[in-house]
Formats: structure tokens, sequence, C-alpha cells
């Protein structure tokens, strides 16, 4: 009997920036929002579905869009309700992800301005295929 091997590869077609700050959720937007001219604003929470005790976890997210390039920025916490959005990420209290195109001069100039910003310790590029809980990523 001959087997076939479907190989199932997950499209992690986005851009993802961590960012270590002590500052609530709403005061880094706010700095960001004052920064780079953004305009974040609250979603609903982000919701996962724990598997081990069946319980939902809650992650804050902000929204932006930039309506020329119809690229959309997420602000979103990785510390939830009971646990971490990519857990082995820790150090990381916060990711922006950036959804569609977005121009490499454009990205490194926000990086670069978020590490001014006297209230981030640091935001750091990560590349999604490195990490293990990916799928906690797509919304």
């Amino acid at each position: 009997m001959n087997r076939k091997v479907l190989k199932f590869e997950i499209d992690l077609d986005f851009v993802l920036i961590a960012i270590t700050t002590s500052l609530k959720d709403y005061r880094i937007c706010y700095y960001i929002n004052k920064c780079l001219n953004f305009n974040f604003t609250r979603s609903a929470d982000l919701v996962l579905d724990n598997s081990l005790n069946g319980s939902e976890l809650l992650f804050s997210l902000f929204h932006y869009s930039w309506e020329s390039t119809e690229t959309d920025f997420y602000f979103i916490g990785n510390k939830g309700t009971e646990g971490y959005l990519v857990p082995e990420m820790r150090e990381a209290d916060y990711f922006i992800m950036i959804k569609n195109y977005i121009d490499d001069e454009d990205l490194e100039n926000i990086i670069s301005a978020l590490n001014r910003m006297p209230e981030i310790v640091a935001a750091v590029k990560i590349d999604p295929k490195k990490i293990k809980s990916r799928e906690n990523l797509l919304f």
C-alpha cells in the first residue's frame, strides 16, 4: 500500500517586534502613539484556549492601520490572565505584529524610534519561524 505524507506549513506573513518595558499596556501605547504618530486603539482582548485545563487566556490587544499601504499594526500583551502568549519569550512584555507589507526602511525606522524611547528597555525584531508557540500568534 502506498503512503502519502502531507506536510503542513503555517504561513507566517507578518513581522514581529518584541518590546521590553515596565509600563502598563495603555501607557506604553500612549507613548508609542506620541512618538511614532500612530493611533493605537484598544480592541477586544485576544482569547486563547488553554488545552491544559480548558480555560481561556486573555491578552490585551491594540490595533492601528496605515490606510495608504493597508498595513496593520497589532500591539499585543505577552502576559495574560493565566500565562504567557509566547512562553519561551518571558522577557518580552509586549509584541508589535505588523501584517501585510512594510518597507524594510520603514521597519528599521520604527525599531530605532522605539529603542530611542526612554520608556522602552529594548525593541527587537523576532523571526516568527523560530518561535515554538507561533500558533498562538495566528488570529
